[in-house]
Parts: C-alpha cells; structure tokens; sequence
C-alpha cells in the first residue's frame, strides 16, 4: 500500500495499531450479529483500518488522522462510498488543500476509471475549486479516454466539466482528433453533438449546420457501414424534417453509396424516411431504384418506397419483421 496521506511519493506502510498518533483509538469491530450466516473472511490489514475507520467515523472525528485514515480504506477498497462521504466531511472541516487531494483522487482514478465513488469525488473536487480546476480535469479525461475510448465515466465528468467550468475553445478539435483516430468512435460522435450544439462560441446549432452536414456527408462516403455519421447527420437537423427533405447534400449521400452498394442499409433506410417525409426523388435516384428491382424482381413496385422498403426486407434480415410493419404504414 502506498502512501496514506494523499501526498506525493511512497512510504512504508504502518498498520493502524502500531501508529503512535491512534493509540488512544479503541478499534471498533464491524457488528455482524450473534449468529452471522455467512462470515467473510476480510485480509488482515484491511479488517484492522476498517475497525480503526469505524472508531473515528462514529466519534465523528474531523483531524488529519482521521484523513489519513480514509486514504487507507480508499486504497484497499476504492468503491466504498462511505469513506469517500467521510473523507470529504474531513477535507471541508480542516480547510485542506484541495489542489494535493486533486493528485490523490487522480491517482486511485488511473487505476480505478470505472469507478462511480472516484469520479464523484472528482466533481465534488472540481466544483469546489472552481474555473481554475478545467483545464487540467480536461487532461485527465484525455489521459483515461486515450486508455478506453469509451469509458462513461470520463466523458460524464469531461460533459459536465464543459458545461460548469468551462473550456470549449479546443473541444471540436479533439473530437476531430478521436474521429480520426477512429472514425467508428461513436462517443467521439457524441461528443461532438454535444459541442455542436451547447458550444457557448460556435454560435450553435444552425449556425454550425453547414459545415458539418459536409464533414458528416465526408465521413459516411469514407464509409459508408459506419452507422454513427449517419445517426449524426439526422441529429443536425433535430427534427426539422423540412430543412432535411430539403437539403439535396443527404439524398444525394444516399445515392452515392447506392450507387456504389446496393445493400447499405443505412443509406436505404435513410432514403427509405426521406421518401416517406416527402423528398421528390430525382430521375437519376428513380433510376437506381429500378436497377435494384431489376435485380430483384420479387421488389418491382410502382412506388418508390414501397420498393425500398421491400428491398430493406430482403438486404436487412435481422429487423424483417420491422421493415414488414414500416411497409404497411406506407399504404396507410
């Protein structure tokens, strides 16, 4: 175990029971009952700190001992969310640098980033400290996010440390970053949502619009399987379905990879909503259409829609039943 007071650098380990600063302190054994069902067979040192934690947690002791202590149950047992509760009572009765327990909590998160206790420590920490505190919390969501790309945990607290402390100046370029590390990163997608449309310096949603409908056309064409650009592209219009129908960029996106393959189901269905929102289909889109139930001659229908979504029958087997219900609202 390292060391117990949240200060850089190691120590050895001293077993509560042999530190002078807590001979006073009477242990205080964890009640089990008279007759436990099932004992558990706890490791020595962590059944020792536990008894001497009790023993100052129900005296409701606030001292740097007791601080101490909590960084000690923290170490063998990170999740108990109790300590953490204590040890934050500890931290604001002694007025402690709240800068040094920043490096201690960042310590237990790099080896515990999927930790709830740790994370919440971490936005009590942070919202304690203020403004000052968003940048380095922002690099320590890039250090665990390089680690796991998809940790929940760290895109929470990076969303809530842009949203409260601030520190959007960069975000798009990191999301553009992430993207194209891997472009199937959906949080990265995600997060680029979020920056789109709550950047408090983008001008937001509609302003931003142009541009990423051109950036998300880019990445579906790259390619074309990669089901978050084309959840991402709906998303930018956020249920303006006339600017959507509108806007010639998407259908032409979903001809283009039709084009290319015939059996993308994300461009069909896409095309398949369009239609149904009431997009015109070019002669060049009808074309296609009718070059697929060409090949195909159980799809020949005279309504576009109804052709799509029977091709989405026949390329989509795993949500058959859906497409089968979605055709029937077409008739409708």
């Amino acid at each position: 175990m390292g060391s117990s007071s949240g200060e850089e650098g190691e120590e050895q380990w001293v077993p509560p029971s042999r530190r002078p600063e807590l001979a006073d302190v009477a242990p205080l054994p964890q009640a089990d009952g008279p007759c436990p069902v099932v004992s558990i067979a706890y490791r020595g040192d962590f059944r020792e700190v536990m008894d001497y934690f009790r023993a100052l947690y129900a005296a409701g002791e606030r001292s740097p001992r007791a601080l101490r202590l909590t960084a000690d149950a923290i170490h063998l047992n990170p999740g108990n969310y109790t300590v953490w509760h204590f040890r934050r009572v500890v931290l604001e009765a002694l007025d402690a640098d709240l800068l040094l327990e920043m490096h201690f909590v960042d310590q237990i998160a790099e080896s515990n980033p999927k930790n709830y206790q740790v994370w919440h420590h971490k936005r009590w920490l942070a919202e304690k400290i203020g403004p000052d505190a968003a940048n380095s919390e922002h690099d320590f969501t890039r250090k665990i996010l390089a680690m796991d790309a998809k940790n929940y945990h760290a895109w929470s607290h990076r969303q809530w440390v842009l949203q409260a402390l601030g520190g959007w100046e960069s975000e798009l370029q990191y999301c553009n970053q992430l993207l194209e590390e891997d472009v199937f990163n959906n949080s990265a997608w995600n997060q680029r949502y979020l920056v789109v449309t709550r950047s408090p310096i983008l001008g937001g949603l509609a302003a931003m619009r142009d541009s990423e409908v051109d950036y998300t056309v880019e990445a579906i064409m790259v390619n074309p399987q990669n089901e978050s650009p084309w959840r991402y592209l709906r998303g930018l219009y956020k249920d303006d379905n006339n600017l959507l129908v509108a806007d010639n960029r998407i259908s032409d996106a979903c001809l283009k990879v039709l084009n290319k393959d015939w059996q993308c189901v994300f461009a069909l269905s896409f095309l398949l909503d369009l239609l149904r929102m009431g997009l015109q289909p070019s002669d060049e889109l009808k074309g296609t259409i009718e070059a697929m139930e060409n090949s195909d001659p159980e799809t020949g229908h005279a309504d576009i829609a109804v052709a799509v979504c029977s091709i989405l029958q026949k390329c989509d087997p795993l949500r058959i039943n859906y497409w089968s219900w979605y055709r029937t609202t077409l008739s409708s």
